[in-house]
């Protein structure tokens, strides 16, 4: 009962912890502070344990990164229209690179489970390692991109999309080591400490809020002329 309470609470979460990025991204058109790494490892990663989850059988997976790839689409979009320095050939092939290792692994393990005599729940262990390797490059490029410049504009980061994405780490978590699956545990632990690291990052640099100076002397004088107009009758 825990382990699907936990495996719902992460589903939910996964499902939920892009859409503000999403709205910040699409629809304020605001980008500024994003790995185009990172963005490009959201459609693909997600790509990666929907064929995981297919061939082990694990249908909340297949339900979960639909929606999240789904969302990882829309933001990459956005960086790419509103940013076109991130579509030049340096940045694409970077981009690239990274996202087409895990096309790639996909690409294999979907051909080897279509071998005759090879069933999906024996792929699926060695694509969820490769992916819970791939996991520990996945969770660099934006924790690192906020450490190298610590002037960028961050004004395009969701602080609420980072704080969803460490609770949906830590019920994967909890629910990879209760159900026996070292992959699902080792990506969200990886997770958990990326999402970690972007929400201290975003909370120790956000913007002070403004401060509305106290003039004494202006109070005091309509305070006196409150005092007069009442003296006077009106």
């Amino acid at each position: 009962m825990l382990t699907h309470a936990l495996g719902v609470l992460g589903a939910t979460l996964s499902m939920s912890l892009s859409w503000p990025q999403v709205v910040k991204s699409c629809l304020q058109r605001r980008t500024r502070g994003l790995s185009p790494t990172a963005c490009a490892l959201g459609v693909a990663m997600p790509l990666g344990w929907i064929t995981y989850g297919l061939l082990s059988g694990q249908k909340i997976q297949v339900v979960t990164n639909v929606v999240t790839g789904a969302a990882g689409l829309a933001i990459l979009t956005a960086l790419l229209i509103t940013q076109p320095e991130m579509r030049s050939p340096r940045a694409l092939r970077l981009s690239a690179a990274s996202a087409g290792a895990v096309l790639t692994a996909v690409l294999l393990s979907g051909l080897a489970a279509a071998l005759p005599g090879v069933r999906g729940e024996q792929v699926a262990p060695l694509l969820g390692l490769l992916l819970a390797g791939v996991s520990f490059l996945s969770a660099i490029p934006q924790p690192l991109a906020l450490l190298r410049d610590r002037t960028q504009d961050l004004s395009g980061l969701s602080p609420l999309r980072w704080r969803l994405g460490a609770g949906a780490c830590s019920s994967w978590l909890l629910y990879g080591l209760l159900t026996g699956q070292p992959p699902v545990a080792a990506s969200a632990f990886v997770g958990l400490i990326s999402a970690s690291i972007v929400c201290t990052l975003l909370f120790l640099r956000r913007e002070p809020r403004p401060v509305v100076a106290f003039d004494q002397a202006a109070r005091w004088r309509d305070s006196i002329t409150t005092r007069n107009l009442a003296t006077a009758g009106v």
